[in-house]
């Protein structure tokens, strides 16, 4: 059989899904959001292929980290706040220079909360079989809110899968 008529036969039977899901935060922090995501899945009867995740914001992200123990996202926390400080950074130059963000209109947690966001990621892509997100072990997905209060926040995913 020619390889071209097997694709052909095999997108025939996939199905295309485009959604939003929607998560309020309660400020800087992580919210795990992969039984979310499964129950997505699950709902749409959906058995085996790739979920595209994007972030449709400029100040949260998305990630894959550690579910296990809880110190490991509170040192992640810790550790992008001495990166990305509030308010100014201090130049890598010799002298140290305090510089001051512009960008302050929405508050102290503005700059720097887009600054994180650019350090990690916005979108993802995973694949998924028997309805479920394959993760390892001690695997999670994070939507990490940057800013200091309550957001509203929407991720748009695309799926393409097999019916169960």
């Amino acid at each position: 059989m020619d390889n071209r008529i097997l694709i052909i036969m095999v997108l025939i039977f996939m199905e295309q899904i485009f959604a939003q899901l929607k998560f309020i935060t309660e400020g800087e922090g992580f919210i795990d959001i992969t039984d979310d995501l499964n129950l997505f899945i699950k709902e749409n009867n959906l058995h085996s292929g790739i979920l595209n995740l994007t972030l449709l914001h400029t100040s949260c992200s998305l990630t894959i980290n550690e579910n296990a123990d809880p110190n490991v996202l509170k040192d992640l926390k810790k550790y992008m706040q001495s990166i990305v400080p509030y308010d100014c950074y201090s130049s890598l130059s010799q002298n140290s220079e305090k510089i001051y963000y512009e960008h302050y209109q929405e508050g102290a947690d503005d700059m720097p909360a887009h600054i994180k966001t650019s350090l990690t990621n916005t979108t993802l892509s995973l694949s998924f079989q028997k309805s479920r997100i394959i993760l390892g072990t001690w695997q999670a997905i994070y939507l990490w809110e940057h800013r200091f209060n309550r957001k509203e926040r929407s991720i748009s995913v695309h799926i393409i899968g097999e019916k169960n």
